[in-house]
Formats: structure tokens, sequence, C-alpha cells
């Protein structure tokens, strides 16, 4: 991950997921889940899943994220799905963003593949 700014530096992965989770929900996601997968999963910690009500709000989640995390000075380590805007997934190492179109959802349904991890609940700002 490159450098953090100072207040990020001392941060925790659920600390970062925090961030993204407060910036998906200033964007208005819809049904937003943290999944804890520490112990589960050996490439990240947590994931975020959420919906967006059309495939051009899934775009603008997607773009407002990675915005809001630049601030931050976290950047995207992949990012895939945006053209399309059914299923956008970033990476933030520690955090793995899944921001699907709300059909596209229930299809792959990740909440069920990933039911052994405990939900996080987000506090928002």
């Amino acid at each position: 991950m490159k450098k953090l700014k100072k207040e990020l530096q001392d941060k925790s992965s659920l600390e970062l997921a925090t961030v993204c989770a407060n910036a998906a929900l200033d964007t208005k996601a819809e049904d937003l889940v943290v999944l804890d997968v520490q112990g589960l999963s050996s490439f990240t910690d947590y994931f975020i899943i959420m919906s967006g009500r059309s495939s051009r709000h899934v775009q603008g989640l997607a773009e407002a994220m990675e915005k809001a995390m630049r601030s931050k000075r976290i950047s995207v380590a992949k990012a895939e799905g945006i053209k399309e805007g059914m299923w956008v997934l970033l990476d933030f190492a520690d955090v793995v963003v899944h921001i699907f179109y709300h059909e596209q959802r229930s299809f792959y349904n990740l909440e069920g593949l990933w039911h052994d991890a405990p939900r996080v609940e987000i506090n928002e700002n």
C-alpha cells in the first residue's frame, strides 16, 4: 500500500473498511454489508458489498469511492467492471469492495458464499 496520510498510518484494516463504507454510504449505496473474512480468506481482511440502483449508479459509487480513498492516499490495486456497471470490484488490499447492480447481487449471492464471515456494524459519520 502506498504511503498513507498521517492520520491513517496506524489504522487497522477495520478502520480502513469503515472509511470505505462511509464513502459508499455518502454516495447513497444500498444494502451495504461489511464482512470480516479474516481467517477465512488469505487475500483480504474485509469484504464490503453494496448495491446500486442502475448501472450508472454502480459506476458512480465506484468513482466516488476511488476518489474518497485516493484523497486518503489509498489507491486501488485493481478495479474491474467499471465500464459495464453491473459488478464492480475494487481491491484496496486489506479491503475488497463489491458494487453490484441489484439484480446481479442476488444472482452471485456473495453473502451466501461467505456465510461463515461475521457481519460488521459500521457507524456512519
